[in-house]
């Protein structure tokens, strides 16, 4: 067996200690406050497109941009972490998100092009900072517990959307929209952290042949001496750079990728971005009401997210994803045809999107692990790149597809809502019937797994990693 094998089942066979655990939270609390700031948009929009007197395409506009931003984050982050590394892109993502979301809080009024703009940077750096931070948590993470604590990890982005509708809800009185959006440089904290504490993934300094540095690496986050880590008999050559064209080696795993991204984005961004205005327009309520009603559904995501975290190791993650998909087209189905319907005096459209909350906000904790878990090491990076790049358009058609349906020059109105929700919030279920159908003929179970370093079957990887490891070796 090589030293490179026996370092990494080290790796793999570790417990968890304390080092593990600050570097999964620092990993968490960036994805928090990104979702934050991707989010709180929704509940600004609610507050400007009357003020500015913005048109459907305006407000289109000023929400989609995160999302085209969010595409060319991901795919050049993607490529650069998988050459460069995980932890610096991670800190530069997650920078760029913040100063950007920070800054809109300085747009002059009616300035909706630098709003956009500004929120084009908000999308790059989210888009930038999950491409990398998924593989990385995921990598940290030993084969034995990866399903529950990756999926686990994924619950707590829920708490950056339901920050964002309590912040609405209980602060844009009081510090205006300008304050709300301010709040946005605050992931300039855990950015800075990160620098300080979490180290650089073990598995991709193997997987691009930097073994010293994997040693090191090892030995520092577990406390060794470092002489007591493998070395392999000769040094290994440095691997060529991996390109998007390897992603084309496997069309079902490319495939899945794209459908399945698209379907979710699509459905959560559309409800998420449209939701609290189509909700204070079809009611009739005020921008503050509409914040609070939305905390339902930020909860019913967070419940969701706990129960897509259990599902995976009771059933798998391929049937969780199907569970997702037809959930999705279920519920959103259901708040299209009754939207203008009561039950017990409760509008039957708000009833559906909190139900539909479980899935196109909860199915997350289980897709999130899932597009780093069936690709190579050597291609993580790239092939989550892919993923965000497919969620990034998905956060582009969710809030155009409302627009489209009631005509771009118009005027954002409770007439002309009322007209389109039907229709697009079928698109939206339809998207929810594409993504259990991707998982149903596409997907591939990733549980028990152990994480390919190259482009062999993770099951050889495995194998390796369960070889003897040497003895004299102590992780305690």
């Amino acid at each position: 067996m090589s030293g490179t094998k026996d370092l990494v089942s080290i790796y793999d066979e570790a417990p968890l200690n304390w080092r593990y655990w600050v570097s999964l939270g620092l990993g968490i609390a960036t994805t928090i406050f990104d979702f934050f700031d991707f989010f709180i948009v929704g509940f600004l929009v609610v507050v400007l497109a009357p003020q500015w007197q913005l048109t459907f395409g305006q407000s289109s506009i000023m929400l989609m941009s995160a999302g085209i931003g969010a595409i060319v984050g991901a795919l050049c982050w993607g490529a650069l972490a998988d050459i460069w590394g995980r932890k610096k892109l991670l800190v530069a993502g997650v920078l760029l998100c913040a100063v950007a979301s920070g800054s809109v809080a300085f747009v002059p009024d009616g300035a909706w092009v630098l709003f956009s703009v500004l929120r084009f940077v908000v999308g790059f750096g989210v888009g930038a900072a999950a491409a990398v931070g998924m593989p990385l948590i995921v990598e940290y993470t030993p084969t034995r517990h990866r399903t529950l604590i990756t999926s686990a990890a994924v619950i707590p982005v829920s708490f950056g959307i339901l920050a964002a509708s309590l912040s609405a809800a209980a602060l844009l009185q009081v510090l205006g929209w300008r304050g709300l959006a301010a709040l946005g440089f605050i992931p300039i904290l855990p950015a800075i952290a990160i620098v300080l504490i979490m180290p650089e993934s073990v598995r991709w300094l193997v997987s691009r042949g930097r073994i010293a540095e994997a040693r090191a690496t090892t030995a520092r986050f577990f406390g060794l001496p470092i002489e007591s880590l493998p070395l392999p008999a000769p040094p290994p050559a440095s691997p060529a750079s991996a390109s998007f064209r390897d992603l084309l080696a496997d069309p079902r795993r490319l495939w899945l990728t794209l459908l399945v991204w698209f379907s979710a984005s699509t459905a959560n961004y559309g409800v998420f971005l449209w939701g609290p205005t189509i909700v204070a327009l079809l009611l009739g309520l005020a921008p503050k009401e509409a914040a609070h009603l939305f905390v339902y559904v930020s909860l019913s995501g967070i419940l969701g997210r706990v129960l897509f975290t259990v599902m995976p190791l009771r059933i798998g993650r391929r049937r969780s994803g199907e569970i997702m998909g037809y959930g999705i087209a279920v519920t959103l189905g259901a708040a299209a045809l009754f939207h203008d319907q009561f039950a017990a005096g409760w509008p039957l459209f708000m009833i559906m999107i909190v139900l539909g909350a479980l899935f196109f906000d909860g199915g997350f904790s289980n897709i999130g692990p899932y597009s780093a878990e069936i690709f190579p090491v050597r291609l993580a990076a790239r092939g989550v790149g892919l993923a965000q790049a497919a969620n990034g358009v998905g956060k582009i058609a969710g809030p155009l597809c409302l627009a489209l349906i009631a005509g771009t020059g118009n005027f954002v109105s409770p007439r002309a809502t009322a007209d389109a929700v039907m229709p697009a919030f079928l698109f939206l279920a339809g998207c929810g019937l594409l993504l259990g159908l991707a998982f149903t003929f596409l997907g591939v179970e990733t549980h028990g797994k152990a994480l390919a370093l190259t482009d062999a079957p993770p099951e050889a990887d495995k194998a390796s990693a369960q070889q003897a490891v040497p003895a004299r070796t102590s992780l305690t």
